[in-house]
């Protein structure tokens, strides 16, 4: 086979860092099952009139056709996100789901963007969605946030700080002020992250329409942020009243409110009247996350609240969720060595090896220790016991097992400190940081992962 090239946007993981990536997801599962939050999982293609019919979309999807048919349509795509197709499944299975339904859900994506760090073309979201049979109570918002905070606060990865804002507030203040075109201006004010607040203002005036008083107060809201409800004295001492304002600073307020028992140093939740998201199905609670060290990623987790995004025609499925992008967040945590794994590999025990003649004796330790959940593997040769102890070590794997060669009591070498003892594979049980390979990170205040899920060990 010729020599091959890495595909840019795609990336793939060493088995290291596929290990980093499978504990995150064991957590993320454990924490979101603790809230009940059902798993699903859907079909990677849906139709392309739904994935088209949700935003500023069209460039990003990849549609899907068969090589021979390559001169007609297939009229199917790859899915960019997991609501869009969470929405159809709600409607084909409306009848068989109990509401207001939770489900999560870890699957892949697909995105035809320009690939650069924190950006790909094939990456793995987390999300969480609550939704309900016509209307969904206004408390789902804050659990949301508190569930996906909870979840973040315990992984091994830089703090966090979710920015909560409300499209409400923002487009009744918009409009409270006289704008015409509110949509507009909320396009405008999403660019305050990619342009300097003067090229901001400008595009307020020429694109937008407004005045340049009307863009001043605009530009007032957005730099407004808060880790309490003080915002709201800031919002109204700008003097822009309206009803749909009102709702929305009542709305935020209750997020932010309700968020006070996860605010702290791995996690912080906070109103930033900044933020609106792109996507045009949103209509009151948003959410954006940065991650500390690394606020050039942009946003890695986002969501809101969405009340018409699932419809029959007859039947509205109202919702709210927030995606976490796993990859976006991970890969550059791996790639700068913020994150490994202790070892790269499961076992926690090599069996070495005496002969070939003897590998059913090997093969039988093996066994044993597998069968009380201590993951093992048997030399591949019978090398030399200081050549197999050295693959152990290149391995990483804590241990090695000399059975018996007269069927007498084996012995187990822990190779990081020269310790050797007599074991019976039967008993012998090693400390549990090292039964499973451990989540190492730099930072100083990520949680300890050495311990986790240890009421599951043998």
């Amino acid at each position: 086979m010729a020599r091959t090239t890495a595909m840019s946007g795609f990336p793939e993981l060493m088995p290291d860092q596929r290990i980093v990536e499978l504990d995150v997801i064991e957590t993320l599962r454990r924490i979101f099952e603790l809230h009940g939050f059902a798993s699903v999982e859907t079909r990677a293609v849906e139709p392309l009139e739904q994935l088209l019919s949700k935003g500023e979309t069209s460039k990003e999807v990849y549609v899907l056709r068969r090589l021979h048919d390559s001169a007609t349509d297939a009229g199917i795509g790859l899915h960019f996100d997991l609501t869009v197709p969470f929405a159809r499944y709600v409607l084909e299975n409306a009848g068989r789901l109990e509401f207001p339904f939770r489900r999560y859900q870890v699957q892949k994506v697909w995105r035809g963007e320009r690939p650069q760090e924190g950006r790909y073309r094939e990456f793995t979201q987390a999300d969480i969605d609550i939704v309900g049979h016509g209307e969904l109570p206004f408390h789902h918002d804050v659990e949301v946030a508190l569930v996906m905070a909870e979840a973040m606060a315990a992984l091994p990865v830089p703090a966090m700080r979710l920015q909560v804002n409300n499209r409400r507030l923002i487009q009744g203040f918009y409009a409270g002020i006289g704008a015409a075109d509110v949509d507009a201006v909320m396009r405008v004010v999403d660019k305050l992250d990619k342009l300097p607040i003067d090229a901001v203002a400008a595009l307020l005036v020429e694109d937008a329409g407004l005045t340049e008083q009307q863009a001043e107060q605009c530009l007032a809201l957005a730099g407004i942020r808060s880790t309490d409800t003080s915002f709201v004295e800031q919002v109204r001492a700008l003097g822009v009243r309206h009803e749909l304002l009102d709702q929305g600073l009542d709305e935020l307020a209750a997020v932010v409110d309700g968020c006070r028992s996860v605010n702290g140093e791995r996690v912080t939740v906070e109103a930033d009247l900044r933020i609106a998201r792109g996507l045009d199905y949103y209509t009151g609670t948003v959410f954006e996350t940065v991650m500390e060290g690394y606020e050039s990623l942009g946003s890695i987790c986002s969501g809101g609240r969405y009340d018409a995004l699932a419809s029959d025609g007859r039947t509205t499925y109202p919702g709210v969720g927030i995606s976490l992008g796993l990859s976006r967040m991970l890969v550059p945590l791996l790639a700068s060595g913020h994150l490994s794994a202790s070892r790269p590999v499961p076992s926690a025990v090599l069996v070495a090896l005496v002969s070939e003649e003897s590998r059913a004796v090997s093969t039988a330790v093996a066994q044993a220790l597998r069968r009380r959940g201590i993951p093992a593997e048997v030399a591949s040769s019978a090398q030399k016991f200081g050549k197999q102890i050295r693959y152990a070590e290149r391995r990483r794997i804590p241990y090695v097992w000399f059975p018996p060669s007269d069927g007498g009591t084996g012995q187990v070498k822990d190779i990081r400190s020269g310790d050797q003892v007599d074991a019976d594979p039967d008993t012998w049980q090693p400390p549990v940081e090292d039964l499973r390979p451990r989540v190492v990170s730099t930072s100083s205040t990520a949680p300890d992962r050495r311990n986790d899920n240890e009421e599951q060990h043998p």
